[in-house]
């Protein structure tokens, strides 16, 4: 364990006490977002980021562990354990370089150089190896033997000839080479700097088919495979899986016909061998060949493809992840009636209004577009709920007709406002309108919880209620949600799912516990993610809660069933109750620090309630005076932080994003267009920007500022309201090319390909292509690309 502790320390750049302290938390079941909060002074202020890398690596470094004893038990038993391979298992950093080093000890099927051994044929090998001017056929005259035959009649090994003999000194030798882990790793490690990755469209596709023209930039494709980023990587593995495109690794020099390949060389310059004329040279030179050509090639080009596609999906993961972080944390409108319009043409746009608590209230269900046409009733209909519920925003879903039901809701607030001056001879406080995602509310309407919430509630209906109520409070709604349903990554279903899920539900974790949660109105999906509390004590909190009636403080909660004192401990800062017994149960302060607030009260001389909010006398006190050897400084801080801020919220304040009247369509954006949108979707190269016409338009990372920005996210996040300027429009092929340099001028049409738009960063080689007409613009094929991870 102290070489982990070790090793965790060296690569978060932490001391060593650090990682002891934040593992022993972890092994006793406290929670990243409790220990990051309220165990500071034990982990000397590790944050949440370091804690999930933290956690994250030790569980990767345990089972790399439990493999390495594993190994070495294995070769201990078959008595092949030695002092120097015992080290180099020891030392192994990872899990592929100890499985190089057991290679040659694994139990596998019986092979040719095990069977060429078996018939005495080793000696020979070595000897050959060992001095090259011998002749080879002389040698091996002294161990051909008769022909075998097995017993069910079929013919067996065969080594009667000189002929058959070599080829067995040659899978002895193969056999050997291809298992000596540090010649396996040189090879790999050179290929990863210097071997290629290419594509090509598989022979007979049909290349004007819509599925396979997505590919298009991938049929005649190469770039250096270590320098292949993540969406170039996924899209091309994502083309193979389809049977679209074949895929290699090719060396950087293909050799010329009948000379060695690159690749062989090294191997003969990794055993020491060189051809020198001499007897036995063309049979090692044929030995070097078949090892790369027959076990090496394929194994390493698994190898790489295997490296890459961990990479790339560890870096579309994150993107998923820091997306889904925005999202979460966007900006809530707070507790306003809002009305919900999921919109659709045949079937009508759902109607639903909750009010300021988010309880559904009214549903209804209007047909203004085609093929009724109701405008009129349509707002008559939604007239009479605004006024009847006092709606004060409107909520429209973005998929199908929003558009066309953002023009219905504008109308509705521009009639209403216009019969309250004609009657009351006064405007009313404007009514609002955002578009929002509608990504993950159908997934909601037809769950098991939502059939709970509003059992009596069409499943149709309850997505318009979802949409209202994302608006209220995004995070409160969206926890209700599989992360995976939300929609903000991109090639999601192409990475490892289950390290999906674990990556989204700890940024679910993280966000909920950073902005807390109300105990006596969050739904048992919230209180779940709260630290501590599992699924079944949520639903305890709920039912207790409507058993007694709201919590009045924080003791409470140990009346719940299934909730301990180490459950309390690990939950209680993160769960706020409003005017309750005790102030600070609606603050950040843990109740395990209360005492502290009590000596601050004490030397201050006012009660709670006077204390908090006071920032100009809380600053000047000195946190040094009220730490004692359990909470120190750090927590003393806090302490006074929550104070002069109680029940502060980390979101954003809400604002609205306003679309364009009369730009309804891609076919109505024009190049030069300053628009108004939210972005809806980060990658490191480019932003996606909904513009409210059915198909994100893409600001690409070099459009993002005019300063230097090598990762989009250093400028936008998921849900900013950005003013962004139309370059370039494809209708036929969908493609919006956008940007935020508000003086940028229109995109060249015979400009240079994505790869290397992409690529225009510091350190960065563009991959060879060949020959090619002129193509449609950077943009254009980026976004093109890019589009096909949004599935």
């Amino acid at each position: 364990m102290q070489q982990i502790v070790r090793q965790l320390a060296a690569e978060i750049k932490v001391t060593e006490s650090q990682v002891r302290a934040a593992v022993e938390l972890l092994d006793g079941g406290a929670t990243v977002p409790f220990i990051a909060r309220y165990r500071k002074e034990v982990t000397g202020g590790l944050d949440d980021v370091q804690l999930r890398e933290l956690e994250a690596r030790l569980a990767y470094l345990r089972e790399l562990e439990d493999r390495r004893v594993a190994v070495l038990k294995s070769i201990d038993e078959q008595g092949k354990l030695t002092d120097a391979l015992r080290a180099a298992i020891a030392a192994a950093p990872t899990k592929q370089e100890l499985e190089d080093i057991y290679l040659p000890f694994k139990q596998k099927r019986r092979t040719k150089g095990q069977i060429a051994r078996e018939f005495g044929i080793e000696p020979l090998a070595d000897k050959l190896l060992a001095d090259p001017t011998l002749d080879p056929h002389a040698e091996a005259q002294a161990f051909c033997q008769p022909a075998t035959t097995l017993d069910d009649g079929k013919p067996g090994p065969d080594f009667s000839t000189t002929f058959a003999v070599l080829d067995g000194v040659r899978d002895i030798l193969s056999e050997r080479w291809a298992e000596d882990a540090v010649l396996v790793q040189s090879l790999r490690e050179w290929l990863w700097a210097e071997g290629l990755l290419r594509s090509k469209k598989v022979e007979g596709k049909n290349e004007n088919d819509p599925e396979v023209a997505k590919f298009r930039d991938y049929f005649d494709y190469d770039e250096p495979i270590g320098r292949v980023p993540s969406h170039r990587a996924l899209a091309v593995f994502r083309g193979r899986a389809l049977e679209i495109l074949e895929a290699k690794l090719v060396l950087p020099v293909e050799p010329e016909p009948g000379q060695p390949s690159i690749a062989e060389g090294k191997i003969a310059l990794h055993l020491g061998w060189s051809h020198q004329g001499r007897k036995s040279d063309d049979l090692l030179r044929k030995c070097v060949a078949w090892t790369w050509r027959v076990k090496l090639s394929l194994s390493t080009e698994r190898d790489l493809f295997s490296r890459l596609r961990e990479e790339a999906e560890k870096v579309a993961i994150k993107v998923f992840a820091d997306n889904l972080r925005d999202l979460l944390l966007a900006a809530p409108a707070g507790p306003r009636a809002v009305m919900g319009l999921d919109p659709g043409i045949r079937t009508g746009v759902k109607v639903a209004v909750v009010d300021r608590t988010g309880k559904l209230v009214e549903t209804a269900t209007v047909y203004p577009h085609e093929p009724r046409r109701d405008w009129d009733g349509s707002l008559a209909t939604l007239g009479r709920l605004c006024m009847k519920h006092g709606v004060q925003l409107i909520a429209i879903g973005n998929g199908t007709a929003s558009r066309e039901t953002d023009k219905l809701a504008a109308e509705l607030i521009k009639l209403m406002q216009k019969q309250a001056v004609d009657h009351a001879g006064q405007a009313l406080p404007a009514i609002e309108k955002i578009v929002v995602s509608e990504a993950g509310a159908s997934v909601y309407s037809a769950s098991e919880y939502a059939s709970q919430e509003m059992p009596d509630v069409d499943v149709s209906l309850r997505g318009a209620a979802s949409i209202a109520r994302r608006l209220q409070d995004p995070l409160a709604e969206l926890v209700k949600i599989e992360p995976k349903s939300i929609g903000v990554g991109q090639y999601q279903h192409d990475v490892n799912q289950s390290e999906l899920a674990r990556t989204l539900d700890a940024v679910v974790e993280d966000c909920v516990n950073s902005v807390g949660v109300d105990l006596n109105t969050a739904s048992a999906p919230l209180l779940a993610r709260v630290s501590g509390l599992s699924g079944s004590v949520a639903k305890a909190v709920v039912r207790w809660r409507e058993q007694h009636g709201a919590f009045k403080n924080r003791k409470q909660l140990l009346e719940v069933s299934g909730l301990g004192t180490k459950t309390f401990e690990q939950a209680a800062g993160f769960l706020r109750i409003r005017d309750g017994d005790n102030p600070l149960d609606m603050t950040g302060v843990h109740p395990e620090t209360y005492p502290v607030v009590e000596q601050i009260m004490e030397k201050t001389g006012k009660p709670v309630a006077e204390l908090m909010g006071r920032a100009e006398m809380l600053k000047t006190l000195k946190p040094e005076l009220f730490a004692n050897e359990k909470f120190g400084v750090i927590t003393v801080r806090d302490i006074l932080g929550e104070l002069e801020k109680p029940g502060r919220d980390p979101r954003p304040d809400f604002k609205v994003a306003r679309f364009n009247e009369g730009v309804e369509d891609i076919a109505d954006l024009r190049e030069g267009m300053v628009l108004e949108g939210t972005v809806s979707n980060v990658a490191q190269f480019g932003a996606f920007v909904d513009l409210g016409v059915h198909q994100d338009g893409l600001v690409h990372v070099s459009q993002l500022s005019h300063k230097f920005v090598n990762d989009a996210r250093e400028v936008v996040k998921t849900g900013d309201i950005v003013r962004v300027k139309v370059l370039e429009v494809d209708v036929a092929r969908k493609r919006i090319s956008l940007s935020m340099k508000l003086d940028a001028a229109p995109a060249r049409r015979d400009g240079p390909r994505d790869h290397r738009f992409e690529g225009a960063g510091r350190g960065y080689a563009p991959p060879r292509r060949a020959a090619e007409p002129a193509q449609p613009s950077a943009m254009a094929s980026a976004f093109a690309k890019l589009q096909q991870g949004k599935r």
